[in-house]
């Protein structure tokens, strides 16, 4: 990951994204002679609209379910899904309960995972070829600041400050278009909006571009990185798309910006932890192995989605007892050390991490016993995990304090009381540090236990109302209608009654969408290849 990468997740904007979202959908809709929708979250809900759109895109013809209950709407997505995964589209942690559900945030990752593959990527793909290229985003910015290069009050570094004036975007215009209007206007012009509006305008009348984003939405601190994105795509689209390889060393040379919290840090943070991690992907066909743990990659599957989590055996510590010091602590341990030892420093050190090391040991009390629903054990389960995180993260601070500790007493300098007191509290902080660690490992593994024989449990009792369901619908077709009016009336209101059951059933399909599923992460693949084939049999 690149560095105008790391902060997308500081400038996403629901608002934003849902209205030019909609936009999009609409704009393809025109295209495709298909009626607009109103709402993204619930026009997109029964799955048809989802259909109509992909339908558009891919150029095949998608029948949709003629009903108009829950589980009609789950067979549309999930239709839906099946296609999207055929084309290659990424859908980690999307299922199709979420769609039907209303669920914003992962609709807008649905519908932006839809941009990004037949807007962005299939737009690029040409000069990413030719290029030898593989990241977008990167040939994108490229593309920008060599068009943009004649224009000094101008310079693009990313996707979401560098557009809030305006400026970029009627350069990026008049760089390829000068004869549509006079540059000097647009830097003359008042305010930002007035310059967004501007080059939306020209934009749609001389280029074709719809109006996917409103001037409020840009002119702000910080707009919103996808929906810029989508449109400057837009642009790259229909205007001239040379790229020098200068003009890309010139972005991989542009100066990094202050350092901030990404999501690329977050997952090196659970790369280096040992206990185990939830990785939501779907059931089929399971793990992608690699040179080193198995690796989760998702699949479309009918109706449920599982998570593959990789723990290690009992015997192996996700927390060190011993050389206690963390990458993502060494600012803080660089500051002690560097700094004058002196039992004051330590002292104070010292209150800090036991302060937290007690509310820690309250946090875990107060988790409370295991419940023995699925759902609540699941929440207890996702709970733990981050207070597992929790513990990684401060574990460098006790390893700190234990070094700064070990350093004053190794000076000398100290009196016999001090340095029996210094030791003292040296083996309490460790002996505390330890007791919590075996007691978070031990709650760890009680929740897997309780959760994979409740999932287990829930799969059963799926299996058994399938097979009753099966013999039952058999029985039903093999009775011959009527003959009689009255004969008929009952025969429909068996029908009626099985229609109730399978929607009361969905109920439990839904509990078992984003299974936690425990496995060893030396045997994954074989742990995991029953669990699958009987998953696989339940959704046919």
């Amino acid at each position: 990951m690149l560095w105008w990468e790391e902060v997308e997740d500081c400038y996403e904007r629901e608002d934003v994204q849902k209205k030019t979202f909609t936009k999009w959908i609409n704009a393809q809709f025109s295209k495709f002679g298909k009626q607009h929708i109103d709402n993204l979250f619930s026009d997109l809900q029964d799955g048809k609209r989802l259909l109509d759109l992909l339908e558009g895109l891919t150029g095949q013809k998608l029948p949709k379910e003629k009903g108009s209950t829950r589980v009609h709407a789950l067979n549309n997505v999930n239709k839906a899904l099946q296609v999207l995964q055929k084309n290659n589209v990424d859908l980690v942690n999307i299922g199709s309960s979420d769609i039907v559900d209303g669920n914003h945030k992962l609709t807008l990752g649905l519908i932006w995972n839809i941009i990004l593959h037949w807007q962005v990527k299939n737009v690029m793909k040409t000069i990413m070829a030719g290029l030898q290229q593989t990241n977008t985003e990167k040939i994108l910015l490229s593309w920008v600041r060599q068009s943009t290069r004649n224009y000094p009050q101008v310079n693009v570094i990313n996707f979401t400050t560098s557009w809030s004036d305006g400026l970029a975007l009627n350069a990026v215009i008049h760089s390829h278009r000068p004869e549509l209007f006079d540059w000097n206007n647009v830097v003359s012009q008042q305010s930002a909006t007035q310059r967004l509006e501007h080059a939306f305008n020209i934009a749609k009348c001389h280029l074709g571009i719809e109006k996917l984003l409103d001037p409020e939405d840009v002119a702000t601190t910080y707009p919103d990185k996808k929906s810029i994105l989508m449109y400057i795509t837009s642009l790259f689209q229909v205007l001239p798309q040379h790229v020098s390889i200068e003009a890309i060393q010139e972005v991989e040379m542009l100066p990094r910006p202050a350092k901030v919290t990404t999501r690329e840090e977050h997952y090196q943070l659970h790369h280096q932890m040992h206990y185990s991690q939830e990785i939501t992907v779907s059931l089929a066909q399971g793990y992608e192995q690699t040179s080193s743990s198995p690796k989760p990659r998702f699949k479309s599957y009918a109706y449920t989605q599982a998570a593959y989590v990789a723990t290690s055996d009992s015997t192996r510590s996700p927390f060190p007892s011993q050389h206690l010091g963390a990458p993502e602590d060494k600012a803080f341990g660089s500051s002690l050390m560097e700094t004058e030892v002196n039992l004051d420093s330590y002292q104070t050190a010292l209150e800090e991490v036991l302060s937290w090391l007690l509310a820690a040991e309250d946090t875990l009390q107060a988790q409370g016993e295991i419940s023995n629903d699925v759902e609540k054990v699941k929440e207890q389960f996702h709970t733990h995990e981050g207070f597992m995180m929790d513990l990684t993260s401060h574990q460098g601070r006790v390893g700190n304090v234990l070094q700064l500790g070990s350093r004053i007493i190794g000076r000398g300098k100290l009196s016999e009381d001090e340095e029996t007191e210094v030791q003292e509290q040296m083996n309490l902080l460790n002996s505390r540090w330890e007791c919590l660690r075996v007691a978070s490992m031990e709650k760890q593994s009680n929740l897997h236990k309780v959760l994979m024989d409740l999932q287990n449990q829930k799969l059963k009792e799926l299996d058994d109302w399938l097979t009753k369901t099966e013999e039952r619908t058999k029985k039903m077709e093999e009775e011959p209608f009527g003959p009689d009016l009255e004969d008929l009336k009952c025969q429909v209101q068996q029908h009626k009654v099985l229609q109730e059951d399978l929607e009361q059933e969905q109920v439990r399909v839904n509990s078992l969408t984003h299974m936690v599923v425990v496995v060893d992460e030396s045997s994954g693949d074989h742990a995991t290849a029953a669990l699958e084939e009987q998953l696989k049999v339940l959704g046919d």
